[in-house]
């Protein structure tokens, strides 16, 4: 059974930056396209950055130019890297493969705010 365990969450002030961790255990990681998703309060978890197998990214477009996300095969890890955070991306971030996906971890907290 896979065991995601996001990390690097906090409270940051707009335009500053994080860089969030996922782990997961217990997976052929390198055979998957990952993502990092969010989910806002009241809102629906959205899909905001992926890495294929080959290392190709993709990005939800509020996020272009400000996030990027990598992933390390051998660490069986994913981060995102966010930059010129804004309050609009306060939200619980969790990391998955693409569908289907695997239980979801617990997630990591990112509040925008002054």
């Amino acid at each position: 059974q896979v065991q995601l365990v996001e990390s690097g969450g906090g409270l940051v002030q707009p335009g500053g930056s994080l860089r969030l961790s996922c782990a997961a255990s217990g997976s052929d990681f390198s055979a998957y396209t990952m993502g990092w998703y969010r989910q806002a309060p009241g809102e629906q978890r959205v899909l905001v950055a992926g890495i294929t197998t080959l290392g190709i990214t993709h990005y939800e477009d509020s996020v272009m130019g400000r996030f990027a996300i990598s992933r390390d095969n051998a660490k069986k890890t994913v981060y995102l890297q966010m930059n010129s955070l804004k309050p609009e991306d306060t939200a619980v971030y969790y990391c998955n493969r693409n569908i289907p996906w695997w239980t979801w971890g617990q997630g990591t907290q990112v509040t925008v705010s002054s």
